[in-house]
């Protein structure tokens, strides 16, 4: 039994995203968004990625760290985070995605016009590119694929023709796109279900 991480609360995430969006982190830095996406991919996969891989992929880079107790205090919070998406998938909870599973336009999203499950989506996307060939291990190829396909679908990081497709296909993408929490727990239990 793991023990449960508490998630970070809304002032805990507040400090969290005014330092993403400080001078101190580079542009390309993630946001709370994309980093929930990462966390669940890394969370799920077969294999553990090093917190100072991770550290910088929600980055971009090496922020400007004001202090070691600036440091110590951002790191410890995004650790928490990654905890806790953890424990919930080890304890069979249900994710709360930060964002609904759609990629329809809010109005606060037309600036940049990327739905924020696009953005989620790709990002989870990146922590699946850390360790591809063991999610696509010849032995659960077929499976991964087709489980991880309404996010590759979401993400909009591929033009393989039958991904575009379906994207034409409004209806058939949203569709798919709203079964992606349900298929976050699928996708764990092909890498972490016990033996039988």
């Amino acid at each position: 039994m793991q023990p449960i991480a508490q998630p970070l609360n809304d002032d805990e995430l507040d400090r969290l995203e005014d330092f993403l969006f400080s001078e101190a982190v580079s542009e390309d830095s993630l946001d709370l968004i994309g980093i929930h996406g990462l966390f669940c991919a890394l969370a799920i996969g077969p294999e553990p990625v090093a917190e100072q891989v991770w550290l910088e992929l929600v980055f971009d880079g090496e922020p400007r760290w004001a202090s070691d107790d600036e440091r110590s205090e951002i790191t410890g919070l995004l650790r928490q985070w990654y905890q806790s998406i953890a424990s919930d998938l080890y304890n069979d909870e249900e994710l709360d995605l930060p964002c609904d599973a759609t990629l329809e336009l809010e109005e606060e999203d037309r600036e940049s016009g990327i739905a924020p499950m696009t953005t989620w989506a790709e990002a989870f996307m990146e922590g699946v590119f850390q360790h591809e060939e063991l999610w696509f291990a010849p032995e659960r190829e077929e499976q991964v694929a087709e489980l991880l396909l309404p996010i590759m679908v979401a993400s909009d990081l591929f033009d393989e023709d039958d991904i575009a497709q379906i994207r034409r296909d409004k209806r058939l993408c949203e569709q798919m796109v709203s079964q992606i929490p349900d298929l976050l727990v699928d996708l764990y239990l092909v890498f972490h279900a016990p033996e039988k």
